[in-house]
């Protein structure tokens, strides 16, 4: 069996000073997949499969409260039992999520303690800055460092490269860009050797983009399942899972299922972080409570229409902001009700118990 030091899969004084939960036969170990209500943790004697009581399962109404994929637990393993019991999840440092797919109002974790996401986009067929700029609005949300990774670059001239390379600087991001072929293997090395041992990176973006075959060429060997791309260049999604893996050089990758969608949902910090210059703009206007559409004095308009700030930057800005709020609200409404049932529900089981 592999042994891992806890130090090496991203343990730290944080942690650390955060595991006061952890009873006196329990052991810290790291989510690495999680197959529905079975986990697959690793810790200091390697990989092995736990479970979470069916009581905290119950009590956890939000999904963002169960375990996820880079979560550190507290778990207690038995000679009797094949699976550890797992009695506490350790406080997030950093939080990777979105809004949850579909008509949901509510939250999805994607990813736990990660310190870099390396949003990946195809140059060929998926490259999509307004898709950009919402993964790195999430990733600053969650207090991680983002990178963007442009995949296929075999399949675009230098010129196409060069000019999608000016279009993300044009929109205000200077987030490093790596580029890679995983045909030509040109860029595989230097992502290789951007990783750190005992740091955790974090894999997003659409289907077919090529995050499982990245992960396969940093592992050496096929790992994951991949398929043939198609004619047009786009590869089709095998990932079903999200899974954390440790490399050779003992950096920590998560590969994550394609994404179709990425809402933002209460992302006031993460909007802030990735516009600056409109945020350092606003404290100009005239009122502080500027909404930045029509008000006389407001200093973020001035700034557009002489062109310190461009439309399309400002136009995103707006757009984010509002789903934001819009589904905040939603989502704080849901609680409220589900608040609501709750003490509903307590008061007639205790009507029931008097009677």
């Amino acid at each position: 069996m592999v042994e891992y030091t806890l130090e090496a899969l991203g343990w730290n004084d944080w942690f650390a000073a955060r595991a006061g939960h952890c009873g006196a036969r329990d052991v810290a170990a790291r989510v690495a997949a999680v197959d529905r209500d079975l986990l697959l943790l690793i810790g200091a004697a390697g990989y092995f499969r736990a479970r979470m009581p069916g009581k905290a399962l119950h009590e956890a109404v939000e999904a963002s409260q169960r375990p996820c994929v880079g979560d550190w637990v507290c778990v207690e393993q038995s000679a009797q039992d094949q699976y550890g019991m797992v009695h506490a999840i350790l406080d997030r440092r950093t939080c990777l999520r979105r809004k949850a797919p579909g008509d949901a109002v509510g939250l999805q974790v994607i990813a736990a303690n990660v310190d870099y996401v390396v949003v990946v986009q195809s140059c060929h067929y998926d490259f999509n800055l307004k898709r950009l700029e919402r993964y790195l609005v999430m990733v600053r949300e969650g207090d991680a460092e983002p990178l963007i990774l442009l995949t296929k670059t075999d399949l675009v001239s230098a010129e196409a490269l060069a000019s999608q390379v000016d279009e993300i600087r044009g929109a205000g991001i200077t987030v490093p860009i790596l580029t890679l072929s995983n045909v030509t293997n040109e860029g595989v090395d230097a992502l290789r050797d951007l990783l750190a041992p005992g740091t955790t990176y974090c894999l997003v973006g659409s289907s077919g983009v090529g995050k499982s075959t990245i992960i396969n060429a940093l592992l050496g060997r096929d790992a994951l399942g991949t398929q043939e791309v198609s004619g047009s260049g786009e590869g089709r999604h095998t990932t079903v899972r999200r899974e954390l893996m440790v490399l050779a050089n003992g950096a920590l990758v998560v590969d994550n299922p394609g994404m179709r969608e990425f809402g933002v949902l209460g992302a006031e910090d993460g909007i802030e972080a990735s516009y600056p210059e409109i945020v350092e703009t606003a404290w100009q206007c005239r009122f502080r409570d500027c909404t930045h559409s029509s008000e006389p004095g407001c200093a973020v308009l001035e700034a557009v229409q002489d062109g310190r700030i461009s439309a399309d930057q400002f136009g995103s800005f707006v757009q984010l902001t509002k789903e934001s709020a819009f589904f905040a609200a939603s989502y704080a409404e849901r609680r409220k009700k589900d608040r609501e049932r709750g003490r509903f529900m307590k008061s007639a089981k205790k009507d029931l118990a008097d009677e």
